[in-house]
Parts: structure tokens; C-alpha cells; sequence
């Protein structure tokens, strides 16, 4: 949202008007390709005070600060591979060029082009022989010394946000090159990246509550997908051995540190492997990626250090829920006696929570935050998985992991269920748990069915959460740090 007009703003709507008067555009629709401010830093780190470039360099970008000392003035202009100072003065400019570029402001965009040097203060310098204006900024940046603080104006004007804060603009582009990254390991391992509806019939594929909307021409009403896999499990069954989908999902769910409505997952199916293959290539992805974008395994997080290095820990849930919590949740079979202990433990245990639900709300309460280093817990009860197969020995169990990173929970895989007799009981039992009024219990998926029934390979499903993994690398307290545009309510 624009601020209020200030006399700042005011001389701003002036010089812009005089620009419009004189016939200069004050908006160019294009500048020869520029100089990437940082290969220009790194070409001539070596200049002593005096030395100078023999050519001429070209460069572009926002002019961040702006100090005039008379006949000559200083600007830093930022581009979005860094930061050089340039320099005008009138022998080189001349009268009148000298005047135009005293007349910018900080916050516009320019051009400019001339030598390198060095100054007598050791900075790396461009000497401003030529320039061009290419976007008049109408409003001041925020006050330079302490910067754009507040994080709602923060959050609402990313761009701003962006423009002052280099850290932010850092952890945006590590962002980038995390998903680049993600795509080279998969790629490599033989995955193919797929797309799959974002809008669905049914939604499946997760616990979660949906967003509806309405297709007029079909007369249709529809749901935002909440996860990726049911249409990944229905490509393994046409033949593909091995697919992946980085995509957003979106969750009617509240908002949280943790949690935005509409955010990012890295989805896989693969034909022929189960949850320890998963859990391998999981560990094996984070690695990869934490050394290729930031060179090192061990990353800051809060003031800890995490060493991302496989192997990562095998945690069973119920060990780890019992450690934690003192609570034997196998102890407790019966609903009613499970949460009469949960309440116990201090837990306000709401009456429609299922029995899943409630070993869900320990996990979350006493172990999660306890698991910083990287770690999976394995083997969860059957009633909290209704798309994992039991496991071999325990049908009460199913083969599935989380993955954790600093108290956070990544990863949701498992090997999955291809039995469609098995899965029908699942679903239909979801559907009472919905009809009775739980509005995260799924559906019936009908189609979904009959793709089982043709039969599916053996599979390892994995599911990870890149807006969580790039909190973790970048050392972000919220996820709105790692999303560019997070959800927010409307100013009134």
C-alpha cells in the first residue's frame, strides 16, 4: 500500500512533472543489456587506490543512496547481483548533465556507464560519463540507518522488502536455485517431472480441508488440490516408474510460523520401493541440496548448528511419543481412555478428535520440538495413515516416516497401499468420519479405485515440504519468510 503524500513525495510529483514538461521520458521501455554489478567487484578487487579501467562499463539498477558534496556527488546503485558506487561531477558531465543527476533521487532506476577506478577511500567506483534515467521512483525508500523493520509492510509490500533488506533478497534466490536443485537430483535419479489438476473433483491424497469454487460452464463445483499423490499413484499404475511433481497445494487451514494456506511440495511416486528407499533418497535430497547451494552440510538454525549429513536417525513413534510424554499411546486402545490421559498430559483434547488425533496432537506437542538434528520417525498407527500399506508383521503399523529439522516437519512418506479392497475400507471409513461432521476426513474416490483395481506396482511415495526445507537453509523463523507472497487480510 503507497504512503500518504509527504513534502518528499511532493518534490518527487514535481521532478517527474518537469521531466513530462522538458519531453524526457521518465519511463524507458528498454536499456542495452547491462553489467552484472558483481563480476565487476570480482574483476577488479585487485585495483589499488588510483587505478583506473581503460574501457567503459555499462550498468543498470536502483539507486539506493545519494550523498552530493557540491561539484560532484556520490550514488550507490544496486542491481540484483550487488552493489557499486557511482560518481558524477560536472567536468565530465558538464553543466547540465551534472544537474540532471543531481536532480535523482534514491529509489529511481537508472543506467550509466564509464570507467572503473578506485577511490581514495579504497571503494570500487564507476565514473559516471554518460546516464540514463529509466524509472522515476515516486516515493522515498525507508530511512536507510534502520531500514524496512516492520513486518507487515514487510509481508504486504515484498517488493520494498526486497529493494532494502539484502538478506531477504539473498534467501529469495537461494530459494530459486533450492528448487533448481531439487529438480537436477531428481532429474538424475531418473524421475520425470509431471504436472497433475489443480483443480479437482475429489480431493484426496491428504487429511486436510479444502477449498470449493464452481465451474459455470459444467455447472461443476470443484476442489483446490490438497496434495499431489493420488494422480501420481495413477500414473505409476499407466506404466511410468518413476514420476515427481513440484507444485502448490492449498489447505483451508489457519495460519501459523509453519503454516500458510497456499504453499509448495516436492511430490514422488517410485514403482519397485518402499519407505527405506524413500527415507534414503529423502536424506540423500537435503544433502545434495545443502551442498550445492550452500556448500556446507551444516547450516545455522536459531543459534544451533544442524548437520544435515545421512544418516539421519530412525526414530519408531511410539518410542519417541513415549520418551517425550510418558505416554504409552499402544496402552490406550480405547478412544475415551486415550484422551482422558492426553488431558492429563495438558493437552485441551477437543471431544470430536479421533484416536489418531490424539496421538497426532502428542507427536506434535512433546516430540516435535525436541527434534532439531535431522531425524525420521517411523511407524505410524494405521488409523493416522489411510493411504500407507501395514506393515509386514504389525497390521496395526504402517510403513511411513516423517522427516524432522530443527523442531519442523518436512517429510511425509511411506510405502503405499495398493491393495484396492483395503483402500476402499479406508476411504469409506473416512467418509463416515466426514459424514459425522470432521471436515479433513476424505472422500471416496471412486476413479482412484478403479486405477488399483488394474493394478499397481509396488511403490514409495515421498512428499516434501520446500517451503519448510527453505526455512531450514536460510535460517528463516517463519514461513512467510520463505514464501514471496505469504496470505495475508486485507487492509481495510
Amino acid at each position: 500500500m503507497a504512503e500518504g503524500p509527504t513534502s518528499e513525495a511532493n518534490e518527487r510529483r514535481r521532478k517527474l512533472d518537469a521531466l513530462i514538461e522538458a519531453g524526457a521520458s521518465p519511463y524507458f521501455n528498454r536499456f542495452l543489456p547491462p553489467q552484472p554489478v558483481a563480476p565487476l567487484l570480482k574483476r577488479f578487487a585487485a585495483f589499488e587506490p588510483g587505478d583506473r579501467s581503460d574501457e567503459s562499463f555499462r550498468v543498470a539498477g536502483r539507486i539506493m543512496i545519494k550523498r552530493e558534496m557540491g561539484k560532484a556527488s556520490f550514488l550507490v546503485l544496486k542491481d540484483a547481483s550487488g552493489r557499486i558506487q557511482l560518481y558524477g561531477n560536472v567536468n565530465v558531465l558538464g553543466d547540465e548533465g551534472y544537474a540532471d543527476f543531481r536532480r535523482l533521487d534514491a529509489g529511481d532506476v537508472i543506467g550509466a556507464a564509464g570507467p572503473v577506478f578506485r577511490t581514495r577511500r579504497g571503494e570500487l567506483t564507476i565514473e559516471v560519463e554518460s546516464f540514463t534515467p529509466l524509472a522515476k521512483s515516486l516515493h522515498p525508500l525507508p530511512e536507510k540507518w534502520h531500514g524496512l523493520t516492520d513486518v507487515e509492510i514487510r509481508y504486504r509490500q515484498r517488493y520494498l522488502d526486497l529493494i532494502v533488506n539484502d538478506e531477504v533478497h539473498r534467501a529469495f534466490y537461494i530459494r530459486g536455485r533450492i528448487l533448481s536443485s531439487i529438480r537436477r537430483f531428481m532429474d538424475e535419479r531418473g524421475f520425470l517431472e509431471v504436472e497433475t489438476p489443480i483443480l479437482q473433483t475429489i480431493p484426496g491424497g491428504a487429511t486436510a480441508r479444502s477449498f470449493e469454487t464452481h465451474h459455470n460452464a459444467l455447472d461443476l463445483d470443484l476442489y483446490m488440490r490438497i496434495a499431489l499423490e493420488l494422480h501420481l499413484k495413477r500414473l505409476i499404475v499407466g506404466g511410468f516408474d518413476k514420476v515427481y511433481e513440484i507444485g502448490r497445494i492449498f489447505r483451508n487451514e489457519g495460519i501459523s510460523t509453519k503454516h500458510n494456506p497456499e504453499f509448495t511440495m516436492m511430490e514422488s511416486q517410485q514403482a519397485y520401493a518402499d519407505y527405506n528407499d524413500v527415507m534414503e533418497m529423502i536424506e540423500q535430497l537435503v544433502a545434495h541440496v545443502a551442498g550445492e547451494v550452500l556448500g556446507t552440510l551444516k547450516v545455522p538454525w536459531k543459534g544451533e548448528e544442524l548437520d544435515l549429513t545421512p544418516p539421519w536417525p530412525r526414530l519408531t513413534l511410539r518410542d519417541v511419543i513415549r520418551e517425550h510424554s510418558g505416554i504409552d499411546f499402544v496402552e490406550y486402545p480405547v478412544l475415551e481412555a486415550l484422551r482422558a490421559r492426553v488431558r492429563q498430559a495438558g493437552i485441551e483434547a477437543d471431544p470430536a478428535w479421533s484416536w489418531g488425533k490424539l496421538v497426532d496432537e502428542l507427536l506434535s506437542n512433546f516430540v516435535e520440538p525436541k527434534l532439531v538434528q535431522p531425524a525420521f520417525v517411523v511407524d505410524y498407527p494405521l488409523e493416522l495413515s489411510p493411504l500407507a500399506r501395514p506393515k509386514d508383521g504389525d497390521p496395526t503399523l504402517v510403513e511411513r516416516f516423517e522427516g524432522f529439522i530443527g523442531g519442523i516437519e518436512i517429510a511425509n512418506c511411506f510405502s503405499e497401499l495398493t491393495d484396492p479392497l483395503d483402500q476402499r475400507r479406508r476411504f469409506e471409513a473416512q467418509a463416515a468420519q466426514r459424514r459425522a461432521g470432521d471436515e479433513e476426513a476424505g472422500f471416496v474416490d471412486e476413479d482412484f479405485l478403479t486405477a488399483l483395481e488394474y493394478g499397481m506396482p509396488p511403490s514409495g511415495g515421498s512428499g516434501l515440504g520446500i517451503d519448510r526445507l527453505c526455512m531450514i537453509l536460510t535460517d528463516s523463523p517463519s514461513i512467510r519468510d520463505a514464501i514471496l507472497f505469504p496470505l495475508l487480510r486485507p487492509e481495510k
